[in-house]
């Protein structure tokens, strides 16, 4: 099996680097079967994105050089190639939004964990939303509203009080952000071939900005939203503390 390894910045990742460097030998990514990323989740889900340029995404090893780590292993330098070779794979679909802004301008960017609306300014945003072509709500009055994925759902749709998805669920989350009307709209459980529009009322007064990971784009006056399956992402996890069992822990974690 040939590995590659990418390391973030920071001092931790990069002492990990040099260590595991003097036991393996890696080969560029171009070469690789799997890639192993050293730092923390937003470093994962950068080198994701990286990917999904290339014709053929590499399966990602993360490990664990980072603060949180959610989706990331235990980093151990022993048995690399061992653990690679024994780990469980998970299959992701990234979310793909057009937004078109209120000066007519339509911009597409590829999610891995969830899109938001965020309203820009003091004013509250007011938003619409269709599934599938089907009007669902008129109006919607609130800081915002994002859509996640499983591999997302505890992230930023954990802390708006979204629902926590099982990764093989076939699901998305609609959940809004601070609503003010309807006040007691908790969001909704939505099948993960929906197609999901949102069109903002009174953009140019009450400005809103679209971002698809970390991604942004601002002044938007409509927003679509489908699962693309037409890209694959594999992440690797050690069998014995995999991506599944870790969003099956938070939904017990106080």
């Amino acid at each position: 099996m040939k590995l590659a390894l990418l390391a973030s910045d920071s001092h931790v990742a990069r002492a990990a680097g040099d260590a595991l460097r003097t036991q393996y030998d890696f080969v560029p990514v171009r070469d690789a079967d799997v890639v192993v990323a050293l730092g923390g989740d937003g470093f994962l889900l950068h080198c994701l994105h990286e990917a999904m340029q290339l014709k053929d995404p590499k399966p990602m090893f993360g490990m664990n050089r980072g603060t949180v780590g959610f989706m990331m292993n235990d980093f151990r330098a022993k048995d690399l190639v061992a653990r690679v070779a024994s780990a469980k794979t998970f299959v992701l679909h990234p979310l793909q939004m057009t937004a078109t802004t209120a000066s007519g301008r339509s911009v597409s960017y590829p999610a891995i964990n969830e899109v938001s609306l965020l309203r820009e300014t003091r004013q509250a945003a007011k938003i619409g939303i269709a599934i599938d072509g089907k009007t669902r709500m008129e109006e919607l009055i609130c800081d915002g509203v994002l859509v996640s994925t499983p591999a997302g759902s505890t992230a930023y749709n954990l802390s708006a009080n979204g629902p926590i998805l099982p990764l093989e669920a076939d699901l998305l989350a609609l959940t809004p952000i601070s609503p003010f009307r309807p006040r007691r709209w908790r969001g909704a459980l939505l099948p993960a071939a929906s197609q999901i529009e949102f069109e903002v009322r009174e953009a140019r007064k009450r400005p809103v900005s679209a971002v698809a990971d970390q991604m942004e784009v601002r002044d938007v006056a409509h927003v679509r939203i489908a699962m693309d399956r037409s890209i694959s992402l594999e992440l690797m996890f050690d069998p014995e503390y995999a991506l599944d069992d870790r969003i099956s822990l938070e939904q017990f974690a106080s």
